[in-house]
């Protein structure tokens, strides 16, 4: 049997990379998948995929940082898919610059994408999970909130802050049998990494200066993090809670 048969799974941000690669393997592993994405093209796209393959999915256009929108979202899903079973909050923004160089309307979108945006869909999806006692919440935060990232001050206080609610919310309802964890990207081969090697004098020596960073040799790709993310999706990590993983190639080592 797959390890996530007939679970219905909510991924923010399911069209981009890592989502993308995410909503993919979590449909392998049986589970019918809520693709959500501000850019509702990009989230047909990953569901059509699903489907080619013989797998359950479907695209909703949501704007997370508008309670509303989450709302309606996911109780679209619901009508459509089942009550949610697994929360993965994977959409985040960020802006690559000094902290004294940015604005307070950076500061702002910033923190409605990458904190509010979290908080929003946490409690459109855990009222359920408690009236059931079961659940998974996986939040997708950034090591740049464990070690810190030049210029992405905000945004490692954003993922900081995800981090910490995350080990409270999973305190809150570890009696209700849901399990809260958080994975950390580290560099990783996606439209984000792309924009900031885009502003480097040489893109090309940015990126080669990453991959030699990290001791595994080679920048991540979104597989890598779709991997960790089912592990804490399935009963397999039944018993895990309150916990944070890197997934960057050794880049960030924490015990």
């Amino acid at each position: 049997m797959k390890k996530l048969e007939n679970k219905t799974v909510i991924v923010t941000g399911g069209g981009g990379g890592i989502g993308g690669a995410t909503c993919r393997r979590l449909a392998l592993e049986g589970a019918k998948v809520a693709v959500f994405d501000m850019n509702l093209e990009a989230a047909q796209r990953v569901a059509a995929d699903i489907q080619s393959a013989g797998g359950t999915a479907a695209a909703y256009k949501c704007d997370i940082t508008d309670r509303i929108d989450v709302d309606a979202a996911v109780a679209a899903a619901e009508a459509q898919l089942g009550p949610i079973d697994v929360l993965i909050n994977n959409a985040g923004w960020d802006v690559f610059k000094p902290f004294t160089k940015t604005v307070p309307a950076e500061w702002d979108k910033l923190i409605s994408i990458n904190l509010v945006g979290a908080l929003h869909m946490h409690h459109a999806v855990l009222p359920g999970m408690v009236a059931r006692k079961s659940g998974r919440i996986i939040n997708i935060a950034s090591d740049a909130a464990r070690v810190g990232s030049s210029g992405e001050a905000v945004y490692a206080a954003c993922k900081g802050g995800l981090v910490a609610f995350s080990k409270t919310i999973a305190r809150e309802h570890a009696r209700h049998g849901i399990t809260v964890n958080v994975v950390c990207p580290g560099p990783t081969d996606t439209a984000l990494l792309a924009g900031v090697a885009e502003g480097a004098p040489s893109p090309e020596k940015l990126l080669e200066a990453f991959a030699k960073a990290i001791p595994l040799g080679r920048i991540g790709q979104p597989e890598d993090l779709a991997g960790a993310i089912a592990f804490f999706a399935s009963d397999d990590a039944g018993f895990i809670t309150g916990q944070v993983i890197s997934v960057s190639g050794g880049l960030t080592m924490n015990g």
